[in-house]
């Protein structure tokens, strides 16, 4: 069987401002916006290349922890392609994302920079440079 890859989904104390700055940052499209039986509000949103990204908040009586912007194991972050990795930087971080990494030169591959931005709720972002 061949699997295909449905979403990713994060989690954020407001969902919709969360969507709403995916949207500004890395141009998403909003598809929905519902409170589902379990109390949480889901906003299901896409990128430009079709990809789905969920962004739900807690589900009644959920207590939900803090998020991780620095390395760690699991599910670590997700990255997106620029064109001006120094322009998006800048233009990152006047929507109130702070750069953590990078830019760093990758001198073989077909990477030429990356870096690594935090962006609302602690959720680590790699942009990319491609040669």
């Amino acid at each position: 069987m061949a699997y295909a890859f449905n979403h990713v989904h994060l989690k954020s104390p407001d969902p919709i401002a969360t969507a709403e700055w995916y949207v500004k940052a890395f141009d998403f499209k909003i598809i929905s916006d519902v409170v589902r039986p379990v109390g949480d509000r889901f906003v299901k949103c896409e990128t430009s290349n079709g990809i789905v990204v969920n962004i739900s908040g807690s589900r009644t009586g959920e207590t939900l922890g803090e998020g991780n912007a620095n390395a760690h194991h699991g599910l670590e972050h997700f990255g997106f392609d620029v064109v001006d990795i120094e322009s998006e930087i800048k233009r990152l971080e006047s929507l109130g994302a702070t750069l953590i990494e990078g830019p760093i030169f990758v001198p073989e591959g077909p990477l030429a920079y990356l870096a690594f931005i935090k962006a609302p709720d602690n959720v680590r972002i790699e942009i990319i440079q491609p040669r």
